[in-house]
Order: structure tokens, then sequence, then C-alpha cells
């Protein structure tokens, strides 16, 4: 197995020669180190079957299914499917995920590890995921901004980008809201986090699930947070801000992430191709 830096890139290496059904517990331990010390690795030339991707998984960590049955493969539950197309037309999966900043989980009060992400139909036009370090955006804040940050939490809820199901059509909204609410009710975190495995101070912030700020005394800082959106790189719709990366992928690869420090947004073209992907969440404890 050999691991390098990614060409040009500020973020993530590229690894090759590793195969995941014979890699060794120090092959692992190896590929995890990468991941948080350089937050993404694309695993090259891959060719698992849904099974094999999720006995993966299951080495780097615990595997954890998504909590909306509408997103899983018909035959391996715990793999998650983005998917624009119909398999003897029916819809497997959900299409256009991630079309805002977000880290997987983050609306939970346990957000995952580690994200595994396997393209099955990649598009001929430009598509890739866009992400932002959290970590290095934290560093790059002004010592105002940081200190504004001290002692704040964050409040996060699925509410703003939940996908309507088949089954919500004609259902009052109302209800709907109800019913997020009850499954996933918002939850509170400090605004800057200590990672787990990497020590670093995590900004825990994002456009897609961030729903508030407030201060030590309860008072909501939409000030802040909209401060802290534009400085990280969120609010730029031209995606050329210096914190944003993008990371492409071909046929074969797999990208495996640092999901405590990153935020992602899948970049999708204007003119939909057929796209299809595979999701595996890891909690690494």
């Amino acid at each position: 197995m050999k691991i390098s830096p990614q060409d040009g890139k500020t973020l993530g290496v590229v690894v090759e020669g590793f195969d995941a059904n014979t890699a060794t517990a120090e092959e692992l331990a190896e590929l995890k180190k990468a991941v948080y010390t350089s937050k993404i690795a694309v695993l090259k030339n891959q060719h698992l079957d849904p099974e094999e991707f999720l006995a993966l998984g299951k080495k780097l960590g615990d595997v954890s299914e998504y909590y909306e049955p509408v997103y899983h493969h018909p035959k391996v539950k715990e793999v998650f499917v983005s998917s624009n197309v119909k398999e003897d037309g029916k819809q497997v999966g959900v299409p256009k995920t991630g079309k805002f900043w977000h880290s997987d989980y983050q609306f939970m009060p346990r957000p995952f590890d580690l994200t595994l992400i396997y393209p099955q139909v990649v598009p001929s036009k430009n598509r890739g995921t866009f992400f932002i370090n959290m970590a290095g955006a934290y560093e790059k804040l002004s010592e105002d901004l940081k200190l504004a940050v001290k002692g704040t939490t964050a409040t996060h809820s699925v509410l703003r980008y939940f996908k309507i199901r088949p089954d919500d059509v004609y259902r009052p909204i109302s209800e709907i809201i109800d019913e997020v609410n009850g499954k996933t009710p918002p939850v509170v975190s400090p605004t800057a986090v200590t990672h787990p495995h990497t020590g670093e101070t995590v900004l825990y912030i994002s456009e897609g699930f961030t729903m508030s700020i407030e201060d030590a005394d309860g008072v909501s800082r939409p000030d802040l947070l909209n401060e802290l959106l534009e400085a990280t790189g969120q609010l730029d719709r031209t995606y050329e801000h210096e914190n944003i990366h993008l990371q492409t992928f071909e046929k074969g690869d797999m990208l495996v992430w640092d999901n405590r420090s990153l935020i992602h947004r899948a970049l999708h073209t204007a003119t939909p191709e057929p796209a299809v992907s595979y999701r595996v969440t890891v909690y690494d404890d």
C-alpha cells in the first residue's frame, strides 16, 4: 500500500495498492491515521460489491445504517444510496443529496467519525464534492471571532433540508415538522469542539444544519452565525474561497474522510446526468 499527497491540493492523500478484502490491521490503522491527518483519502482501483463495501466499513469501526429507510440499499440496508437512476422502473435511494454544506449526522447527538463514499455511476461532466476543513477554518479566524465563539453553543437540526418522502405527499406540513422534530429533535453542542482523535479545535457549524448560536446567557446571536459562515467560506457561491477544496473522483475511486473535521457539499451539474454513489458511515471509538 502506498499513500501519497494529492498533487496541487492542500487536503487529501491518494492510496494505491489497498485491497479492502485482505487489508491487515496495520494497513487499516495506517489508512485511518492518514484520514485524520490529511482529512481525505482517495482509494484507487476499488472493485467491491455492496457486501464487501459494508465489510470494509466494519473493519474501520462500527457501521450505522441511516435512520430513514428510503435511503437504504435494497439488499444491504447499511449502505446509503444517492441515485438518480431507476432500477426496473423503481427509484432506489434518493436523488440530488447533499446540495448544502453539512457534516453527516451533525443534527444527531452522536456524529459519525468516518464517511466512506463509493461512486458507482460517474457523470462524464464536472462532478465532485466540495469540502471545508473546519479545524483549519477555525485556526484562520480572527482573534476577535475566536473570542466571540468562546462559551457559545450551536443548535443543529435536520429540519431545514429534510427531504419530503413519497408518503408525505398531501400531508399537512405542520404534521411533517412535528414528526421530524419528534424523531430527530434539535441538538445543542459547543460551537467549537475538540476533535476526539487529533485534539484539534473544530468549528462545529454548517449552513445546512446549524439553526442558531447562543451565548452563555442563552441569547441568540444570528450575527455571529452569519459572520462565521461568511468567514469559513460557506456563503461563497463561486466556491473560490481559500477554504474550499474540490475533490473530484473517477470510476474505481473510493473516498474516505474525517467527518468530524470536514463539512461537505455535493457538486451537481446544471444538466443532470446519471449518477449513483454508495455511502457507509462509521463510528470510530
